[in-house]
């Protein structure tokens, strides 16, 4: 029986999945045309799953030996003279465990390894010049390489490249991995810590990245479910997902299993319907998955605090800068033509706030009992006058103290006025935000009890 992935590339047979093929479209044309290029998408969107159904496709071709190979193993090691031997090591190994290309054992035979600022291309060179088919080469986490190791690693690809006229070498590569290569972690100037363009590789013809899931993929992915149990997944719950977590892919698997896995129990009498996903997407919420876990570490960075704080306040930010084009390839932006830039979906704007504000949520738990919510309910609805004046009264009491606490110091006001509301989610009703960049505000709704 198969089952939704949430965890690592999806592998047909055991997942239900989107086929690959159909979400790169064009990918084969650019190795029939001898092209080096970049695929970059945040994390867990299915850049692996693409990469290693790619490899296997241009294999059952019979007109190219494709090699997918992952460089995860580089985190850290800055030092050429010791990476680039490494990643020889690592495409041997790959080699090997492979199978499917003939010559393993005399790939990097006899190899002078002291001779590290040239041994990758002469490596593949000599190999390929075995081969009686083109060589591919489709690097799954090159943004794993930094600072000298990286810069070693392209100009040596990139000297093959230029010379492939003459003598045989790769006939395509591809670099997969979160960033684009622009943001490549580089020490190549003083003044910056990213490569900035895509020297001293420019040799690429096009950086490809993977959309997010339609609301008709959605179902489709669904109904691979429904087709082998007969658990069927209602249009009001499908149109929930599609809204809540925008086709982020993994949001949308991981859904799908809460409901059938941890919900249901894998019962599958039951239909999924909307209050069930509603059920999940606020267990994923609360939960902190490692996929939401990994991302909201970003917050931490310098460069995407200069582009989430002014869409918490509303502010504008520079759209064509590096930073606003780094914190969009991890995902947690969303660009929608004619509309203001705001969070990646509604969840990760609900987890970014709450990561944000934990610190305030705990306090107002645990050091300030008075601020409650029965005190706000008056007939069973939230009496707004009263709470937006006891917010008033806090804010005088206690906000010298709590701003100078907060890293995101310019959003600090909108964050402690989420904190305090986040007490009537806390006592059963539920806060909507809605955040972009360059409106001039943060808009809030409050639901209590079908009150807005």
């Amino acid at each position: 029986m198969r089952f939704f992935n949430v965890a690592g590339p999806c592998i047909r047979g055991e997942h239900y999945m989107i086929d690959p093929a159909t979400r790169l479209p064009g990918v084969e044309r650019l190795v029939d045309m001898s092209q080096y290029f970049v695929l970059h998408a945040a994390r867990q969107s299915g850049k692996t799953t693409c990469m290693q159904d790619l490899a296997k496709r241009l294999n059952e071709s019979g007109r190219y030996y494709a090699l997918y190979c992952s460089l995860e193993g580089l985190q850290g090691i800055v030092d050429p003279e010791k990476g680039i031997p490494t990643i020889v090591g690592i495409i041997r190994n790959t080699l090997a465990e492979a199978g499917t290309i003939p010559h393993v054992a005399e790939f990097a035979e006899d190899t002078n390894y002291s001779n590290y600022a040239d041994v990758l291309r002469m490596a593949l060179t000599q190999y390929c010049k075995l081969l009686d088919k083109p060589l591919v080469l489709l690097f799954d986490e090159a943004d794993c390489l930094s600072e000298a190791t990286l810069i070693s690693f392209l100009r040596q690809l990139r000297n093959g490249y230029n010379s492939r006229g003459v003598v045989p070498f790769v006939r395509s590569i591809a670099l997969t991995g979160m960033r684009n290569l622009r943001d490549f972690k580089a020490r190549v100037r003083p003044e910056s810590e990213t490569l900035g363009s895509a020297s001293p590789f420019n040799i690429v013809t096009e950086a490809l990245t993977l959309k997010n899931f339609t609301e008709d993929e959605i179902r489709a992915l669904y109904q691979q479910h429904t087709d082998e149990t007969g658990q069927l997944f209602e249009d009001d719950a499908i149109a929930l997902v599609y809204e809540q977590t925008q086709g982020q892919p993994w949001l949308v698997n991981a859904i799908a299993y809460d409901v059938v896995a941890r919900q249901f129990d894998w019962n599958y009498t039951q239909p999924v319907t909307a209050d069930r996903v509603a059920t999940a997407i606020q267990t994923l919420i609360l939960r902190r998955d490692t996929h939401i876990d990994n991302l909201l570490e970003r917050l931490k960075e310098e460069r995407v605090r200069r582009v989430i704080e002014p869409m918490i306040t509303g502010e504008q930010v520079d759209t064509f800068s590096n930073d606003f084009y780094y914190t969009r390839d991890l995902g947690l932006i969303r660009v929608t033509p004619g509309k203001p830039v705001a969070p990646a979906n509604p969840i990760y704007a609900e987890v970014i706030v709450r990561t944000l504000n934990e610190p305030m949520q705990d306090a107002l738990q645990n050091s300030y009992p008075a601020y409650q919510i029965p005190r706000y309910l008056k007939d069973g609805r939230i009496d707004m006058d009263y709470l937006m004046r006891d917010f008033q009264q806090f804010w005088r009491e206690n906000s010298s103290i709590w701003v100078d606490k907060f890293e995101y110091r310019e959003a600090a006001p909108h964050l402690i006025l989420m904190a305090f509301l986040q007490r009537v989610v806390n006592g059963g009703g539920q806060v909507v935000r809605e955040m972009a960049l360059g409106t001039g505000r943060l808009d809030i709704c409050l639901v209590y009890e079908n009150h807005k």
